[in-house]
């Protein structure tokens, strides 16, 4: 996508480019549309100046295409107009060469039209020329112009921008006035419009310094091959190069066309209509005639894997063991519990010793090592706290634990974690020689104790 100006303007693609900046394409992400944005591309004083100018006009009219908004970000600049893409004059121009004399004097009207409101606000424009007045892509429909481009525009009475001996313009719309340093005035507007004209009903630049010296020499030449004579009385009053015999006002030379349109001949049948076509082109891609569709692209993109992600995962994780796991081991510990019943088969080991009845009573104490296994503290300890205090009970309970271990190792680990270290120790120290070994010690040793006295006896 585009570079996003000041957070708000996407610029998208360059469309034209000005005597201070570049034309962009752009798009208003407060406003949702596309607008033309000029960005300043020189940052000295003077041209700053220029441009806090241009950007503070504020002129609302259909025919002028004044600046709508600014903004700024570091050291750029731009501010925004309405998107006209239908190009300038001169596309059509280039597009038909000369325009029939009707759909003419119908641009005219709307450029005197909106001069008018121009001039109404103490504003001269300065630089009118086919290049500055744009049209709206209307196909053969009705002609919308718009006249902009305010970059050297000032008010009447505000201090001038440039030298005492220095013309801002451009070359060939000129009025004479403004060539001998005149301040600029409404009319100097006028000529460059009578200029314009002539432009457009010949297809080509006219030669203003020419026509000026015709004029000052031999007066108001006879009407140009292809201009009818009532429009030509309307040039004319435009192109005179003194302003004092020109019209001094936009809204007396329109009232003057009004007037001459009713004597042009009507359009014929075989008269090609002229078709104002869009110059700016398609749109790139990733733009939309709503805005960019990426916005679009992200939303279908979070739906393709939603499909697959919100209802599979959870069945697929409980299917694949987060649910089947967390069972066993509550199992396991209800399973534990139900031991006790195989240490009673087990304890019908334990009538093997004579002491049969005594293990039997001791067998309860033996659900105490479950219960302690899962955790409970005080109630399981009471019985092995009193084990040590009652030596005969101690012996049958370890020697019958013993057997438990030998039989079922895997669950008497569980009970023998308490009574196994004390029983341990005392069983050690018991043990003594057997009696056939003992026997003949104690015989030696009284022979050899009655050798002893003996021989003390004979000493």
């Amino acid at each position: 996508m585009g570079e996003v100006f000041a957070g708000r303007y996407e610029l998208i693609d360059p469309i034209g480019r000005g005597g201070v900046g570049a034309v962009w394409r752009a798009w208003d992400h407060r406003r949702r549309r596309y607008v033309a944005a000029k960005v300043l591309q020189q940052s000295d004083a003077h041209t700053l100046l220029r441009f806090v100018r241009e950007q503070a006009l504020r002129i609302e009219h259909p025919h002028v295409l004044a600046p709508a908004s600014w903004a700024a970000d570091d050291d750029k600049v731009l501010f925004t107009m309405d998107l006209v893409s239908g190009g300038s004059l001169a596309h059509v121009i280039g597009d038909y060469g000369p325009l029939p004399p009707r759909f003419v004097c119908l641009l005219l009207d709307q450029l005197l039209s909106g001069l008018s409101t121009v001039h109404a606000e103490g504003v001269v424009h300065r630089d009118i020329k086919p290049a500055n007045i744009l049209m709206e892509a209307t196909g053969t429909g009705r002609p919308h112009l718009r006249l902009s481009d305010f970059g050297i525009s000032m008010r009447k009475g505000e201090p001038r921008l440039t030298e005492t001996n220095y013309v801002v313009g451009t070359p060939g719309y000129f009025a004479p006035e403004q060539m001998m340093g005149a301040e600029p005035d409404f009319p100097a507007d006028l000529f460059a419009v009578g200029l314009v004209a002539l432009y457009l009903l010949q297809g080509q630049k006219p030669d203003s310094q020419a026509l000026v010296e015709h004029f000052a020499a031999h007066g108001t030449p006879g009407a140009p091959d292809g201009i009818p004579e009532p429009l030509w009385q309307v040039l004319a009053g435009l192109l005179q190069p003194d302003p004092q015999a020109r019209f001094r006002t936009a809204t007396g030379a329109r009232k003057a066309l009004t007037a001459a349109v009713e004597m042009l001949p009507e359009p014929g049948p075989d008269d090609e209509p002229v078709e104002v076509f869009d110059q700016i082109g398609p749109l790139p891609a990733g733009f939309g005639p709503d805005g960019p569709v990426k916005a679009p692209q992200a939303s279908g993109a979070s739906q393709a894997p939603q499909p697959p992600v919100s209802p599979p995962p959870p069945v697929s994780m409980s299917e694949t063991g987060s649910f089947h796991l967390a069972p066993p081991p509550q199992q396991q510990p209800q399973q534990q519990p139900q031991q006790p019943p195989f240490h009673q088969p087990t304890s019908t080991s334990t009538p093997m010793p004579p002491p049969a009845p005594a293990p039997l009573p001791a067998q309860p104490a033996a659900p105490s090592p479950s219960p302690y296994a899962v955790g409970a503290p005080d109630p399981s300890q009471a019985p092995t706290s009193g084990v040590p205090y009652d030596t005969s009970a101690t012996r049958p309970y370890t020697a019958q634990h013993q057997q438990h271990q030998h039989q079922q190792p895997l669950v008497a680990h569980a009970p023998a974690a308490s009574p196994a270290p004390v029983p341990l120790p005392v069983r050690q120290t018991r043990p003594g020689p057997p009696p056939k070994v003992a026997v003949p010690v104690l015989v030696v040793a009284l022979i050899c104790f009655a050798v002893g006295i003996w021989a003390l006896t004979q000493m």
